[in-house]
């Protein structure tokens, strides 16, 4: 059986709150507060009042002022008032409805007046409190349903990255190691005039989420020109090159067994497609110059370049840092976007931190090599 609604009865007077607990005593449990600051408290208590029937004139808080008080405090701003008073001027009600009361009712009382008005106010209540359960509901689905799309996309890429890897000359560490590369280069580069627009908080990290694709394609290139330690000939090199075109053509079929294009896949292709084009138009697979490169794509060429420089192969070692920026520098509005490039050189820090952070150790080396010559065997 549900408990009957509590009322809070305000009044300063005790015959006032005699007469209206009297009349709500058959269906209403009822507290009593003779002042404001004692009213605030109840409302305020583990158990709160489901209706406040407010005196406006009394010694200390006024109703008034104890009903702005109640309605700028969260825990009871949904406490419906109902102010009941001899003050009967319209500017009276006027005031107190504007401060949030739900009803404002005149002495003397009619007892069936006062009932039906409380009754009407509960409902409207009982309305509301289920919309609200209603909309956490939904607010707390939505962000579960949010979580688990996002953590769906994660083990997308790091499925799709991770099967790259095992095929490619390049260690985990190199694709970690490049999208933070380009998260922080992105994030330097946000505030320029050239990117403000499309480096958004959102734009950033798709673009960190979609980075690690960037090799996607080389899961498409024959053994014996991926894995191969030294300078490529004849038409190897046309054939490696396609390692664009194969990724970005991967994920446009992973996006039509979806049925539908999403922005991280859309950054993916942008990067796995346009990641080996150059500022100067001597590029590939397009030869695309200057702004008609995708920003992710150029973005990543500086990431994957110093990455590629610095990073011990299994068949080399890497360059110093200082080497590697030399040859980035040299490529400035040639290779590379110059505002990039200028963007890198205050990096440098944050570029050899992360390096460091995601460093190839031996036993990752050594991994590695016994997993090419098998794939090579």
């Amino acid at each position: 059986m549900n408990a009957k609604p509590t009322i809070l009865v305000v009044d300063d007077i005790p015959d006032n709150i005699d007469l209206l607990c009297a009349v709500l005593e058959d269906d209403y449990r009822t507290k009593i507060a003779v002042n404001g600051e004692r009213a605030l408290k109840i409302a305020n208590g583990e158990s709160k009042p489901d209706l406040i029937l407010l005196d406006v004139m009394m010694p200390g808080m006024s109703g008034y002022e104890v009903c702005k008080a109640l309605k700028s405090n969260p825990d009871t701003r949904d406490i419906p008032v109902i102010f009941v008073t001899a003050m009967s001027e319209t500017v009276d009600e006027q005031l107190g409805l504007g401060l949030g009361a739900a009803d404002y009712i005149t002495k003397p009382i009619s007892a069936p007046i006062v009932l039906a008005r409380i009754k009407t106010q509960l409902s409207m209540k009982r309305v509301h409190d289920f919309l609200r359960d209603q909309n956490n509901f939904l607010e707390t689905e939505i962000e579960k349903r949010t979580r688990e799309i996002v953590a769906l996309q994660d083990v997308t890429i790091h499925t799709m990255a991770s099967l790259a890897e095992t095929r490619d000359s390049e260690t985990g560490n190199h694709i970690r190691r490049t999208a933070h590369y380009v998260k922080t280069l992105a994030e330097k580069l946000r505030t320029n005039p050239r990117f403000s627009d499309f480096l958004t908080d959102k734009n950033i990290e798709l673009l960190f989420k979609s980075a690690p694709l960037h090799d996607i394609g080389k899961v498409g290139i024959p053994d014996r020109i991926l894995l191969k330690p030294g300078r490529f000939e004849g038409n190897e090199f046309e054939i490696m090159k396609t390692h664009t075109t194969l990724g970005r053509d991967a994920i446009r079929q992973a996006e039509r067994e979806l049925g539908l294009e999403v922005d991280f896949l859309k950054f993916a292709k942008e990067i796995a497609y346009g990641h080996q084009e150059k500022w100067d138009g001597s590029g590939y697979p397009e030869g695309l110059s200057g702004d008609n490169i995708p920003i992710s794509a150029r973005l990543m060429a500086v990431a994957d370049v110093y990455d590629a420089l610095i990073s011990r192969r299994v068949y080399k070692d890497g360059m110093s840092h200082e080497a590697a920026v030399a040859i980035i520098a040299e490529g400035r509005g040639q290779h590379f976007d110059p505002d990039m490039v200028d963007a890198f050189m205050e990096l440098q820090q944050d570029f050899i931190d992360i390096a460091k952070r995601y460093a190839d150790s031996d036993h990752d080396m050594t991994q590695h090599r016994e997993k090419i010559e098998r794939f090579s065997g």
